[in-house]
């Protein structure tokens, strides 16, 4: 099912920033627009025997395509040793069919989008549901504490350093997270995202003087057409038509759209979603291994 699942996942990456429907055309070939069949479409063998290229055109095709079927796999596996055939286990696997694709979109568009999180917030409260009022509660109260809290830090960022400190949709994946794991393990989950990916983006600038992945390359845009002759134009002095006005929403969603990572910037969104996933898998284990004022700070654990 993890196989079957991650297969899914790649067309949802592929396609969701793009602005594209998720069901309809077919899946096919990104350079060619073949046509998959479904012989061509079963995770990982049919990437191994067509020995990584399209049929039609010959074109590589990404090892990122098995690379998430196994992943997906691999998590559901773990979630399955984690909660055994339990309530918990659904929730778990959802929380994973989330947290892959925003992973890999961020980590490629540096963008969170509302089309994954604000429902994955909606489902992680509503399956805590048949785990008892008191899990509805908590998952609430995780979903408001994690919203809250990446956005006072990001207010905060702003005010300081006069400039954006987090993606706007890092506070959104953040209250995903809170609905599905409750509020007792945020604090985890920002200490392990926040360490995990200082000391990962410290040896990339080290090493290749980037922390985070380059942005995509700006499509160049046409040269404006020249005046042929005898073409209607303006006489010297008379206004042209009057510019459209921008707002201050309008402002703000230009210069979010022109904003281009830098240097030491990465995407903050992969890191959440590793922490939530150690906190969510490795539980048990963090509570026997660390020291009891720790375990209780960073898992929430009675």
């Amino acid at each position: 099912m993890g196989l079957l699942f991650g297969s899914f996942l790649n067309v949802v990456i592929a396609r969701v920033p793009a602005g594209e429907s998720i069901v309809r055309p077919r899946s096919r070939c990104p350079r060619c627009g073949h046509q998959i069949a479904w012989y061509e479409n079963i995770p990982i063998l049919s990437w191994l025997a067509l020995r990584g290229r399209c049929r039609a055109c010959g074109q590589p095709i990404s090892w990122r395509y098995p690379l998430i079927e196994l992943l997906t796999a691999l998590l559901f596996l773990a979630c399955q040793r984690r909660f055994g055939w339990s309530p918990e286990l659904v929730s778990a696997l959802v929380l994973v069919l989330v947290l892959v694709p925003l992973s890999f979109i961020d980590l490629e568009h540096w963008i969170l989008p509302h089309e994954l999180t604000w429902p994955g917030i909606a489902a992680g409260v509503a399956l805590s549901a048949p785990l008892g009022m008191e899990r509805v509660r908590d998952s609430i109260i995780g979903a408001v504490a994690g919203f809250l809290v990446f956005w006072g830090m990001e207010w905060l960022g702003e005010k300081i350093f006069k400039k954006e400190a987090l993606g706007a949709g890092d506070k959104d994946l953040l209250a995903l997270i809170g609905a599905f794991l409750t509020w007792k393990p945020l604090l985890a989950v920002i200490f392990l995202s926040s360490l995990q990916g200082a000391v990962v983006g410290s040896l990339l600038l080290l090493f290749r003087g980037r922390a985070g992945p380059a942005p995509e390359p700006e499509t160049p845009t046409a040269p404006p057409p020249a005046t042929t002759p005898g073409a209607e134009t303006l006489p010297v002095g008379e206004p042209g038509p009057a510019p459209e006005q921008a707002g201050p929403e309008r402002a703000d969603e230009d210069e979010e759209d022109d904003w281009v990572p830098g240097p030491t910037n990465i995407p903050f969104g992969p890191w959440l979603s590793l922490a939530a996933l150690e906190v969510m898998l490795l539980g048990p284990w963090l509570r026997e291994v660390l020291p009891v004022p720790l375990d209780l700070l960073l898992t929430g654990a009675r």
